[in-house]
């Protein structure tokens, strides 16, 4: 929870595929936090509509992480969402995602955090884009 409020969440992802280059960036995170911070916004419609997630920090390289840290991923769209699914299962398949997408920490990037409007900003350009031409899945050879 981010400042008691029930609808905004902070995830620190500690762990993810142990043989990935991401793991291995998250482990050179030290003495910093070794996590990836991600922040989740729930809407009123939840569970219906699909919470908006993003990264917040560290700043990436690849992994289906836009400009702004927004996630490029169907599952988090309107189209994508099922009310079914949890939040562990969506945090385990956005970790697979950043590991399949091969994501790597901008250890040269020393600015501040993703901010939300920018994240949003980027989520709802993929949204159109992706709207208008569809969403591809990678060949099986991409992960």
């Amino acid at each position: 929870m981010n400042n008691d409020n029930l609808y905004k969440w902070d995830v620190f992802l500690k762990k993810v595929d142990s043989d990935s280059p991401l793991m291995d960036d998250i482990k050179k995170l030290a003495p910093n936090p070794e996590h990836i911070h991600l922040g989740i916004d729930f809407g009123d419609c939840f569970p219906f509509e699909p919470p908006f997630v993003r990264i917040i920090g560290p700043h990436m390289l690849g992994g289906y992480v836009m400009r702004g840290g927004a996630i490029c991923m169907e599952l988090l769209t309107r189209q994508g969402w099922s009310s079914a699914y949890s939040l562990e299962s969506l945090i385990l398949q956005i970790s697979a995602t950043l590991v399949k997408g091969k994501a790597r920490i901008s250890f040269n990037h020393k600015g501040t955090p993703y901010t939300f409007e920018r994240a949003m900003c980027s989520f709802n350009a993929l949204v159109e884009s992706h709207q208008a031409k569809g969403w591809v899945t990678p060949p099986k050879e991409e992960g």
